[in-house]
């Protein structure tokens, strides 16, 4: 996005704890809120909504990733408003629901860890630990080396949730100690440097998407990336079951210029969703990124659209999925600058 001049411009309505950003349009300024997979499923525990605790998160695993970091994921726990990943007793990394999967970084070579993962609900309660899985960190080298990438890699969807990549194994003067599985650019999962296949869930049918594998050596080392691997998912989404509900648009006056107020109900995803996109009159306005405190049951928006009445425009809204695509607009509607609605 281009940066514009901003001298004559009211600054926009955020919520509190809210960082601004400029957009595309000349005459719209945007915000971007606070902050922002591995697998998929639902854990036992919890007593469903209103009742107890959330549920204990299943499918924990932990695998060294090189001489000081270990790879920890778990399956998605219906829900959890985030995750905490701990080491013995201690916390050392907590994360959105959006993810699935962490790097624990700094630890020792040849040590043998314990871990456990803990889910928090909308309310800020935890529920209880996981299951405690276990990893050894390889010795440390001396490697300035890094791992050759991996050639081959290939993949097949398996269903309409999930796709299959295989590649072969990469080499290194030392070991490859663990592979890294990209999806785009976000790491989603990882494997043991004696796998050569992974398979990556959470995904949406009737979705394209692109896939690299990386491998890494007990120095922390990476390999080039494999060549890109694209699959699309069978089946289908028209965006319905993905698109934000209820989207309703007004504006109001306030120091001499006019806001579009929008608010609208989030989809049910997996997880809460942290980022919208915002389209005015057919072009991308703005967006806005929630962290931990995004909304559930209703969201709402007021930005800048400008000092003239009357104008008329088209609105509409999407939201950021936990796959890392964009999920179906909403309904669009119609606003006039100082109509009300």
């Amino acid at each position: 996005m281009r940066d514009v001049p901003v001298a004559a411009v009211p600054a926009p309505t955020a919520a509190p704890g809210v960082f601004l950003r400029r957009c595309a349009l000349p005459l719209l300024c945007g915000t971007v809120v606070l902050l922002t997979s591995c697998g998929t499923g639902t854990g036992a525990g919890g007593e469903g909504e209103g009742g107890g605790l959330p549920g204990v998160p299943m499918g924990v695993t932990a695998e060294a990733g090189s001489a000081t970091t270990v790879h920890v994921m778990w399956n998605a726990l219906d829900g959890a408003e985030s995750y905490e990943v701990y080491r013995g007793g201690r916390l050392v990394k907590e994360v959105p629901a959006s993810d699935r999967m962490v790097d624990v970084t700094r630890l020792r070579p040849s040590t043998a860890y314990a871990f456990t993962v803990r889910a928090r609900d909308a309310d800020g309660r935890l529920g209880p630990r996981s299951r405690e899985v276990r990893a050894t960190t390889p010795a440390a080298v001396t490697d300035a080396s890094a791992p050759t990438r991996p050639e081959g890699a290939e993949g097949r969807a398996a269903g309409g949730r999930a796709v299959q990549l295989t590649w072969s194994a990469a080499k290194d003067d030392r070991k490859v100690v663990s592979y890294d599985v990209y999806q785009g650019g976000t790491k989603v999962h990882s494997v043991g440097g004696a796998q050569t296949a992974a398979v990556v869930t959470g995904l949406r049918p009737g979705t394209r998407y692109t896939f690299t594998v990386r491998a890494r050596d007990a120095a922390d080392n990476l390999s080039p990336a494999s060549a890109v691997v694209r699959l699309a998912t069978p089946g289908s989404d028209d965006g319905r079951t993905s698109a934000p509900t209820g989207l309703r648009a007004a504006s109001h006056l306030a120091d001499g210029a006019y806001y579009l107020d929008l608010t609208w109900v989030p989809p049910r995803t997996d997880g809460p969703v942290t980022e919208y996109q915002i389209h005015l009159d057919g072009r991308p306005a703005t967006s806005l990124v929630y962290g931990a405190e995004a909304p559930r049951d209703l969201a709402e928006y007021s930005f800048y659209a400008g000092r003239e009445a009357g104008v008329r425009h088209r609105v509409r809204v999407r939201a950021r999925l936990a796959d890392g695509t964009w999920g179906g607009f909403s309904e669009e509607r119609k606003v006039t600058l100082g109509a009300g609605g």
